[in-house]
């Protein structure tokens, strides 16, 4: 028996994984990860990291994250408290939906993850306050790497639910998409 329900999206290769919960009187169990069941979801890497967040205020914006290659990385990522609205970017320049974004309210009570391939930026706002994230990756942080998208960039045009109460000051900085942007090209 599957403990998630696997659904595709309109982008190529993200995929919303839904945690089945084994319950009775006491409470209940529910699988956050598992490589040989999320295979038919696209995981196919080993855990190299997981991270934990915590947001605090509801409005708050984490994102638009990425990195480059060699160091791209996949993640699922699961809200286990409070409730979100989880945006992927294909950054993928070979790919039918290219600079196109998809949103997916994940919370604690919907059981919901996304599962963002290698070339995809992520970002989330908080839709209620103390949120707590949990990201299992496919390959470690790498400073060197990192790079961002804006979240307010007209050219992705992301519909965030709420006005942005809080933005790291590196978040609100990242530069807009300009003809020069060639993606996130993998090997």
């Amino acid at each position: 028996m599957s403990r998630f329900q696997i659904q595709t999206t309109a982008l190529t290769g993200l995929t919303v994984v839904t945690r089945s919960k084994l319950g009775d009187t006491r409470g209940f169990l529910s699988r956050l990860f598992c490589a040989q069941e999320l295979a038919a979801a696209g995981w196919h890497k080993q855990v190299a990291q997981i991270n934990h967040t915590f947001t605090a205020r509801a409005g708050s914006l984490r994102g638009m994250h990425y990195q480059q290659v060699p160091h791209a990385e996949m993640k699922l990522v699961q809200c286990l408290q409070g409730e979100i609205w989880d945006v992927a970017v294909d950054l993928r320049p070979a790919s039918p939906t290219y600079l196109q974004w998809h949103g997916e309210k994940l919370s604690a009570d919907n059981a919901r993850a996304l599962l963002i391939p290698e070339g995809f930026a992520h970002g989330f706002q908080t839709l209620s306050a103390d949120c707590v994230l949990l990201y299992v990756q496919s390959a470690a942080h790498h400073a060197g790497a990192e790079a961002g998208l804006r979240f307010d960039d007209p050219a992705l045009a992301i519909a965030w639910p709420l006005p942005v109460t809080e933005i790291s000051e590196r978040d609100q900085h990242h530069p807009l998409l300009s003809p020069m942007f060639s993606g996130v090209v993998l090997p």
